[in-house]
């Protein structure tokens, strides 16, 4: 091998590297939120896994299973698959509704009483959606 080919082999080494470092690596003040919600018992029993995805000047981005793009009765039916195709008024969708909306507000309170996050935002969590079946439109 040359010198040039060794040399060029070295720096484009070094560069994937940092790219896979860079993009990989994770807040460590978003990876205590996360690890904060990890340790409550219902959240982690609950099929939809709430995370946090990023903190911005004291903006915590919480992940979602729902929102105006993708109505709940939607995500319930991918969450707890017996509900799938009933009417948005059934009784036992609304409430699963319910239920994903006390533990959608336990997951920011939780996000909330820490002294990094002075508010919470909520983001559709397409990906996490669409491992699961759900098409999603995209704009």
């Amino acid at each position: 091998m040359d010198r040039f080919t060794r040399n060029y082999s070295i720096i484009l080494t070094v560069l994937v590297i940092a790219l896979f470092a860079w993009v990989l690596h994770e807040n460590p003040e978003v990876s205590k939120l996360n690890k904060l919600l990890e340790e409550d018992q219902e959240l982690i029993n609950y099929p939809y896994p709430f995370r946090v995805l990023s903190l911005e000047n004291g903006i915590a981005t919480l992940g979602s299973p729902r929102s105006v793009e993708f109505p709940a009765y939607r995500t319930l039916g991918i969450l707890f698959p017996h509900l799938a195709g009933r009417p948005p008024n059934d009784p036992e969708l609304t409430k699963a509704q319910q239920e994903l909306a006390r533990i959608q507000q336990k997951a920011r309170a939780i996000v909330m009483a820490s002294a990094k996050a002075r508010s919470v935002k909520w983001q559709l969590d397409k990906n996490w959606l669409t491992m699961h079946g759900a098409q999603i439109l995209v704009e």
